[in-house]
């Protein structure tokens, strides 16, 4: 099997024009269009292992970095859900034929708010397959964490710096980030897919705790759900045995033509 294809696309125009990196494995569909986190990029484990498993059935898979993410131009302090979602919607107009959307945390946010942009405009996704997603999480699970302090830095500068166990610099959490994430709640209303939805969810995770998942759950009302709970399972869900639980929910729902 071939390498994988690098190439460059631009999203937007003007001062908002940002260069994002993609590679992409030639191969069958239905095609694996994976979505990463927040800080994350495409080369993680779990985007890794889905290449792999890729290359080994002869699937096409679709991997990029947002903008201000991995390899992607831009500059990660201006990155919002709609600057993110706008790269996602632009990327998967590279894709040949359906696709099950693979999203893991915020990445699972855009991967809700891309299928139902697709279903929307009657061209709906194969599969989702979501790795402890954080849909609303400016909302639901970031704001709510913030200290007086942190609410005061925020109004006052624009963002606040969080130390992170993923990294030995903080996150930057910006002001845009939090209101243009406003504009895309889901919680609330039924969440349409259009399509079979599969959350991986671990029961350790200190980021994205399991009744976010369940929650989750309670507003996919009109397509197949399946929750799978992992009891000792942390947020990147990046263990051996997770991974080969990611390439066995891809493989069932590759499997559901």
């Amino acid at each position: 099997m071939s390498a994988p294809q690098t190439t460059r696309l631009t999203v937007g125009t003007g001062s908002a024009a940002r260069d994002i990196a993609i590679e992409q494995r030639k191969g069958t569909g239905p095609g694996l269009f994976w979505l990463g986190g927040f800080r994350s990029d495409m080369a993680g484990s779990k985007a890794m292992a889905l290449d792999a498993l890729g290359a080994e059935r002869g699937l096409e898979v679709t991997r990029f970095d947002y903008s201000g993410h991995g390899v992607s131009g831009g500059d990660f302090d201006h990155g919002t859900i709609s600057r993110w979602l706008e790269e996602a919607v632009a990327v998967y107009g590279t894709t040949n034929g359906p696709q099950i959307i693979v999203g893991s945390s915020m990445g699972g946010w855009i991967a809700l708010l891309l299928a139902r942009t697709l279903l929307k405009a009657g061209t709906p996704a194969h599969g989702l397959v979501l790795i402890a997603p954080a849909p609303d999480m400016t909302h639901e699970l970031m704001m709510p964490e913030f200290t007086l302090e942190e609410h005061q830095a925020m109004q006052a500068n624009g963002f606040v710096d969080q130390p992170s166990q993923y990294s030995e610099q903080p996150y930057r959490i910006t002001k845009a980030l939090i209101d243009d994430g406003e504009q895309h709640l889901l919680f609330g209303s039924v969440i349409e897919t259009g399509c079979p939805v599969t959350i991986l969810q671990g029961g350790q995770d200190p980021d994205v705790p399991q009744s976010h998942a369940i929650k989750l759950v309670t507003h996919l009302l009109h397509d197949p759900v399946t929750l799978t709970l992992i009891p000792d399972g942390d947020h990147r869900l990046s263990r051996e045995a997770d991974l080969a639980r990611l390439k066995d929910a891809v493989l069932r729902q590759v499997k559901a033509q």
